[in-house]
């Protein structure tokens, strides 16, 4: 039973690593290559540092109240196990859930950025790049996405 357990846990940490998506300006999905992309240039005016949330596929909540149903059958005997492993479950769906959220939650940036053409815009993206106000950068639309790249 020990290694049951030890087996789901392991699958559980496994998929929520799996789940991490990124906001990335220099990550795409295989989706985004080979899609034309509109380019406008400018300068950045400002840059804040934001929270990006964490990604609630509900594959957290399903591993962790396959863990917590498990560990909690081990409780008690006959209908005890029954409603330990039901317990168990909720609880360990809730935990799943929000260690799912926890793990991929990510540090952004608010990019601030004037155009050329004197319209002001702001992006947010994970901050996996260093943005300067005063700098040049460019700006890469497409399919209803922007990302600020140098």
């Amino acid at each position: 039973m020990k290694l049951l357990n030890s087996l789901l846990i392991a699958l559980a940490c496994a998929l929520l690593v799996a789940c991490a998506s990124s906001k990335s300006g220099s990550v795409y999905t295989r989706e985004q290559a080979r899609h034309e992309m509109t380019i406008r240039q400018g300068v950045v005016e400002s840059v804040r540092e934001v929270g990006l949330e964490g990604t609630k596929s509900g594959v957290g909540t399903m591993a962790g109240a396959a863990v917590g149903g498990v560990a909690g059958s081990n409780i008690g005997g006959g209908k005890g196990q029954i409603v330990g492993a039901i317990l168990g479950a909720v609880v360990g769906g809730l935990a799943g859930s929000a260690v799912e959220e926890g793990t991929t939650r990510r540090i952004g940036l608010e990019i601030t950025v004037r155009l050329d053409s004197g319209q002001l815009v702001s992006v947010v993206q994970e901050a996996d790049e260093r943005f300067l106000p005063g700098e040049r950068v460019r700006l890469l639309s497409g399919r209803g996405e922007t990302r600020v790249s140098h």
